[in-house]
């Protein structure tokens, strides 16, 4: 084999297998293309692509984003030392790591995002705001600003992912404190409530001011609803519209198994992702989305028998739908001109990994791309970033050494990759091989 030279370093060019997957069939096995693809930083990529570690062993990093001067602001999860809450990267001698890391927030979350000027970040419960200088350095890292506050959260789904569009708004997610709004919840058999409850405070997205100080659920709107969880979300500006991706619902054969087998349930529902405008319903808790079927169906908590399609014209069709529990985690359109044309304005989407897939492998742990064009995927999707999880094949919930999270792009065009499981960033690069 030719060796070829790379940006940072020298990568062995390997022939695999890489499977592209359509929208018309996640179930069934596509048959695969030979695809060039380079391997480094444990990561498989296509022709042309190299990747390296910028930072590692960070804690439970999540959202991240970058500044114009090339620094990264990191989100980390759960409970954290006090002022680690935000981290920031900082590459003082330009060798393409980050060995300058500090902290400041003394809450965990997930949501992170920079937008005229302003840090915005993310508790479980609250959104605040960090006025940043010339230089991209927050200003007043003790003393944010509280823009939203009161946020419902339960005993699951409590992150609250955060976008801002290009009108003054803000958009956070408030996921459902249920698996599927049971009467009992995750309890075989119990009945779904009508109508669910969840769904007046959670369970959906809600629209708030960017700039108004202590908003309460009085203050915001209701934008969209009947979505079981969104952590993956990101602002189209090439459609000037909102997409999400929702995880979808768990345990259908544990809850129902009259209906489902254990394969049934890992395999269904399908990971979906939507078009969001004002008003939209996805559905959530009364149907799910079959990706055998290509079809909304009636959940069983609601009559559903596996087999009963939902002729409810309100519930939104998915923009385009993924295998079962992947756990979609980060969502990024590319609006670099690093990356070939093929990758502007598509989708980058974090998958996290699946824990519910027995007795087939969990899957995931890999960053896929959707092609768009005129603001709408074209239907079909590929694997572009692989290898996160260290082994073939993941057959427990622990594992994969690493979970994809956080996208982020780079002032360079470059796509950064945040891991929730060791901390490690990763900064995936394009130079075109001659």
């Amino acid at each position: 084999m030719k060796k070829i030279t790379h940006y940072y370093f020298i990568t062995l060019m390997l022939f695999a297998t890489q499977f592209v997957h359509a929208n018309d069939s996640t179930l069934q096995k596509s048959k695969p293309v030979n695809l060039p693809i380079t391997v480094n930083a444990g990561l498989k990529l296509p022709e042309g692509f190299t990747a390296m570690k910028v930072a590692d062993s960070l804690g439970a990093t999540r959202h991240l984003v970058a500044t114009a001067q090339g620094d990264l602001y990191i989100k980390v999860m759960g409970r954290v030392a006090a002022g680690r809450g935000i981290l920031k990267l900082h590459d003082a001698n330009a060798d393409g790591k980050f060995e300058q890391i500090t902290g400041f927030g003394n809450y965990g979350g997930t949501g992170i995002t920079i937008k005229n000027g302003y840090l915005y970040a993310s508790s479980d419960e609250e959104v605040f705001r960090y006025k940043l200088n010339e230089q991209g350095n927050v200003i007043n890292p003790t003393q944010p600003e509280k823009i939203i506050t009161g946020l419902k959260k339960g005993n699951q789904h409590e992150t609250k992912s955060i976008v801002l569009d290009n009108a003054g708004n803000i958009y956070v997610n408030i996921g459902a404190y249920s698996n599927s709004c049971q009467e009992r919840d995750r309890t075989k058999g119990s009945k779904g409530r009508m109508p669910c409850p969840v769904l007046d405070s959670a369970g959906g997205i809600w629209q708030f001011k960017a700039d108004k100080p202590n908003q309460t659920y009085g203050d915001g709107i209701r934008y969209a609803t009947g979505l079981r969880n969104v952590v993956g979300l990101d602002w189209n500006t090439a459609a000037d519209q909102l997409f999400v991706m929702q995880h979808g619902r768990d345990q259908l054969h544990d809850l129902f198994p009259e209906y489902y087998d254990d394969r049934a349930s890992a395999e269904k529902p399908a990971e979906t992702m939507y078009a969001i405008t004002k008003g939209t319903n996805a559905g959530w808790p009364y149907v799910y989305y079959d990706p055998e079927l290509k079809k909304k169906m009636v959940a069983p908590e609601y009559g559903g028998d596996g087999k009963k399609e939902s002729t409810d014209p309100n519930f939104a069709e998915p923009a385009i739908f993924f295998p079962a529990h992947l756990a979609p985690n980060g969502l990024l359109f590319y609006t670099g001109n690093q990356f070939p044309a093929k990758y502007k304005n598509g989708a980058f989407i974090a998958f996290h990994g699946s824990w519910n897939r027995a007795p087939l492998p969990q899957e995931g742990y890999y960053v896929a791309f959707v092609p768009f064009e005129n603001g709408k995927p074209t239907g079909k999707w590929e694997i572009f970033a692989n290898g996160f999880a260290g082994v073939e094949v993941v057959t427990g919930t622990r594992g994969a050494a690493h979970r994809p999270c956080g996208l982020a792009q780079g002032p360079d065009g470059s796509l950064y990759v945040s891991d929730d499981s060791k901390g490690t960033i990763y900064k995936i690069m394009y130079k075109q091989i001659k």
